[in-house]
This record gives structure tokens, sequence and C-alpha cells, in this order.
């Protein structure tokens, strides 16, 4: 066996040796089964012959004519014959049997021969593994020690500088918090005192709203900031009397486009108080009768409001046939839809339409884009006639642009010609710059003496 057979993976060694031996092994079982292939047959051949002679036999009894001599010898040469062929076919098979058992011991040494080598091989494998790890663990320990050693220097580096850091810090931090409780007590006792102004002022609005004409005269006000925060001052009118010859005047009117006239859009500001408190009492009280009376008293007080707007407000065709009661608070308008089948009757017994800030504020804002859809259909006829006129207008611009742009290009090229002009007197130029100077005539003044041509001045009357 050689020495470099194992020299180099021990598995890798195995599954060579593996790979080597198979291929042998396989022969001898080819061997075998060729072996026995050939034993079948000559038994076939045999019994082939047996039943041909079987069927002689018959043959021969059948036939009348010949003797029992001659039948006797014949079965005595077939009997012969096949003991022959019994005994080759069985030392044939004792050849085989024998060949194959020196073949098999010859495998099972060199098999035995091949693993006691593998082992060993493996085994010193194993030795160099061990010793491999072995080093490699106590460098690996080395290492880490080493680690941990600079890893605690510089945890303790670290923790003083932290601790320094949240000392400094921790100072900064308690004096600033200081400041800023100091700065923030300062400002609840500014915000203290701005709520006790806050709360006279609350007193004062109370003292406003218990007193039914400074009610209405504060909802009317926040009515007209919202109108005239979304309409223009064209579009709506202020104490307008909506129907001709009444002495009745609704506090705004929007003024909507007809076919002849203008109509008028009313809007009544209304503010049930007292019911609307009543609600919210017994709201708080969480009573159920006392919620359903306080919704009732407010359900009648809003009729009462909304009939005395109809029959006030509407008279078409001057005005619209429908008008619109403002609610000047959220909550209250809120509180009128919660009551079923109030907006309902409103609107199909009396024609008047509830509205919240926010209600009126969309409501006003179509209106807008309505008044300006409008606007832009009115004046569309003008719009057109001025694009014709401008039309005209661009086509003459066209004209002009075109004999613009076409004595652009011949500026271009005269420009192009004076470069191409100006590159050719340069070239000129630095020719003559090349030439030897010309020498001064005997009793020459050099000084006032006028100087001689040289053949490049040509060039200034070529220019010119």
């Amino acid at each position: 066996m050689p020495d470099g057979l194992f020299s180099g993976n021990a598995w890798g060694s195995a599954g060579v040796f593996l790979l080597l031996s198979a291929p042998g092994f396989l022969v001898i079982i080819i061997l075998l089964m060729v072996l026995l292939s050939r034993q079948k047959a000559q038994q076939r051949r045999t019994e082939e012959k047996l039943l041909q002679a079987q069927e002689d036999i018959k043959e021969a009894s059948r036939r009348a004519l010949m003797s029992r001599e001659e039948t006797e010898s014949l079965l005595s040469g077939l009997s012969r014959q096949i003991m022959m062929e019994t005994d080759e076919t069985e030392r044939r098979q004792q050849a085989l049997h024998t060949a194959m058992d020196e073949k098999i011991d010859r495998v099972d040494h060199a098999q035995e021969i091949r693993s006691t080598a593998l082992a060993a091989a493996i085994s010193q494998r194993l030795r160099e593994s061990d010793e491999q790890i072995e080093k490699l663990r106590v460098s690996t320990e080395q290492a880490l020690q080493r680690i941990r050693e600079e890893n605690s220097r510089q945890l303790d580096q670290m923790r003083r500088t932290v601790d320094e850091k949240l000392s400094d810090t921790l100072e900064k931090r308690l004096s600033e918090s200081f400041r800023l409780v100091s700065a923030q007590l300062e400002n609840v006792s500014k915000g203290l005192g701005e709520m006790r102004s806050l709360a006279g002022g609350v007193g004062d609005l109370k003292k406003v709203l218990a007193n039914v004409k400074t009610r209405g005269i504060w909802g009317e006000v926040q009515l007209g900031a919202l109108i005239s925060q979304i309409l223009t001052p064209g579009q709506y009118e202020e104490n307008a009397q909506v129907v001709p010859g009444s002495p009745l005047r609704v506090e705004y009117a929007v003024l909507l486009p007809g076919k002849r006239d203008k109509v008028y859009l009313p809007i009544d500001s209304k503010f049930p108080l007292s019911a609307y408190e009543q609600l919210v009492a017994a709201g708080e009280t969480a009573d159920r009768d006392q919620v359903q009376k306080a919704q009732k008293a407010l359900e009648d007080a809003l009729l009462t409001e909304g009939k005395r707007i109809s029959g006030k407000y509407i008279a078409p065709p001057h005005t619209t046939d429908f008008a619109v009661m403002f609610l000047p608070v959220e909550g209250l308008f809120a509180e009128a839809m919660r009551v079923r089948g109030l907006s309902e009757r409103l609107q199909n017994e009396y024609h008047v339409i509830p509205c919240g800030p926010t209600t009126l504020s969309a409501l006003l804002s179509s209106l807008q884009v309505g008044f300006k859809t409008l606007a832009v259909e009115e004046r569309s006829a003008e719009v057109w006639k001025m694009l014709t006129a401008l039309q005209a207008d661009f086509a003459s611009f066209c004209g002009m642009l075109e004999a613009a742009q076409s004595r652009m290009r011949q500026a271009a090229e005269s420009i192009d010609r004076a470069a191409a002009r100006s590159r050719s007197i340069e070239s000129r130029l630095r020719a003559a710059e090349d030439l030897p100077g010309p020498s001064l005539p005997e009793g020459g003044d050099s000084a006032g003496g006028a100087p001689s041509r040289i053949p490049g001045a040509a060039i200034g009357d070529d220019a010119g």
C-alpha cells in the first residue's frame, strides 16, 4: 500500500477505497451469475436430451419390428451417455464452487487489509484533528482573556466618563427643571388671573343671554358675520323688506337672480335659550321623563318660531317658497335634529329649513358657487367676443413674429459673414507679423520720417 494513499481527508480516502473495491466484488458476482446461468443451460440441455430419449423410447416401443435386444442396447447407450453427461456436469459444478471459494477468500483477505489500513489512517486523522482542536481552544481562550481584560478596562473608563457626564447633566437638568417649574408656576398664576377675568366675562355673557332682545342681537351679529365671510355685499341685504308694502323686515336676505326681478331668500336667527337650557339640565340629570319634556318644549318653541317666519317672510314670487331659520349654537342645532320629525314638520308644514353654523356655511358656499356659475354663463358671450378679437390680434402678432424671425435670420447670416471675414483678416495679420522689418533709407530721419509700406499694408485697402 503506498504511503500517500491516505494523505488527504480520512473520510475521502474511505470513500475512494469503497469505490475502488466495489467493481471487483461486482465482477465476482457477475462471474457467479454467468457460471450459474451456464449450469442451468447445461441442465436444460440434459433434460432436453432425456425428453428426446423418452420420445425415442416411445417411438421405439411403437415400432413392432424393433427387437428387444436393439431396444436394450439403445437404452443402455442412452443411460451411459446420460450418466457421462451428469458426471461431467457435477465435475464442472465442483470446479466452479472451488474457484468461487478461492476468489471469495482472496477478496475477503484484500478487504481486511484495506479496512485495517483505512482504520489506521482514520485514527491518525482523528489524532491530528484533536491536536488542532486543542491548539485552537488554547488560542481562543487566550484571545478571550485578552478581550475580557480590554473590555474591563474600557468599561471602567466608560463608567468614569458616564458618571462625570451624568453628574454634569443631572445638575443642568435640575437647574433647568427648577427654572421651568418657576416659569410654569408664574404662567399658572397668570392663567388663574385670566380665568378670573374669563369667569367675569362668562358672567357678563350670561347676563347678556338672559335678556331676550340682547340674545336676539347676539344671534343676528353671528349670522351677519357668517354671511359676510362667504358672500359679497352685493349678494345679500341686511334688514331687507322682502314683502312689498309690508313693514316687516327680515334680518338677512340672500339675493337670488330671477327671470324679471331679484328673488329674496329670507334668513332669520332664532335662539330659544330657556328651552335649550332645560334640555341640557335634564340630560345632565339623566332623567328620561325630564328629557322628553324638555325636548317637547324645544320642539314647540321651534315650531312656533317656524310658523312665525313662514307667515312673515315667505311671499312668492318676491321670495323663495322656503326660508332659513338660523340656530346660532351647534349644540342647539344638534338637539333640534335629535327630536324625531321636527325637521320634517318645519319643512313640510311651514317651509322652513333649520340650519346651524356649519350647515348654513355649506348652504351659503353652494349658493356662492351657483352665483359664480351664473356670472360665467352671463359673461360667456363677452368672453367669446374677446376671444375672437384676441384671435385676430394673435394672427397679426404671428405675422410680425415671422417677419422678426426673418430679420433675425438675415442678421445672423451677416454676423456669420463678418466673423469669417474677421478670421481671414486675423490670419493675414499673423502672416504680416512673421515678415522681417523694412530697412530705413540713408539720410532718412528714423524719428520723424514716414514709415515705408510693407507687403501686408494692402490688407487695410482690401478690408475697406
